[in-house]
């Protein structure tokens, strides 16, 4: 039997990745990010990157829970779609785990950020880097990434 892509069995399970501490200042984005993988048909795992309440959340665990919490969702995930914009260790983190285990990554920056050379640099085949100019545009390269898995 011929093996079936991700994406016709079900829909690609995602890692969401975006700027918790270092800054949620693109709250708005993540939510939009979250919203149109999920009318994409993919499931959204770390779908508390995208929750206004989540700082409340995370105040109530250890920083332990919060690490077995993300590497266990990650690990579960077909691909990682990181938000570089805002500089964060976490998503660096989380980025660099991907790749080692062999989980397609997709980073995503506003045109003007000053990503980090280690992620622009990466000439990987599982990394792809693209900015995106507005919200259609980060749409159009979300839905496009999910339906290339």
């Amino acid at each position: 039997m011929e093996k079936m892509r991700v994406s016709e069995q079900r829909g690609p399970k995602i890692f969401l990745s975006g700027s918790i501490r270092g800054g949620r200042q693109l709250l708005d984005t993540y939510r939009l990010m979250c919203d149109t993988l999920e009318e994409a048909g993919a499931e959204v795992l770390s779908w508390h990157v995208a929750d206004p309440e989540l700082e409340k959340t995370e105040m109530r665990m250890t920083e332990e829970e919060i690490y077995i919490r993300d590497m266990g969702l990650l690990m579960k995930s077909d691909a990682l779609i990181a938000e570089v914009t805002v500089p964060s260790t976490g998503v660096g983190y989380e980025i660099c785990r991907a790749l080692v285990k062999g989980i397609p990554v997709l980073c995503l920056h506003s045109p003007d950020a000053a990503v980090s050379a280690m992620v622009l640099g990466n000439p990987g085949p599982l990394l792809e880097v693209r900015a995106y100019p507005d919200k259609a545009s980060l749409q159009k390269i979300i839905i496009e990434f999910i339906k290339a898995l």
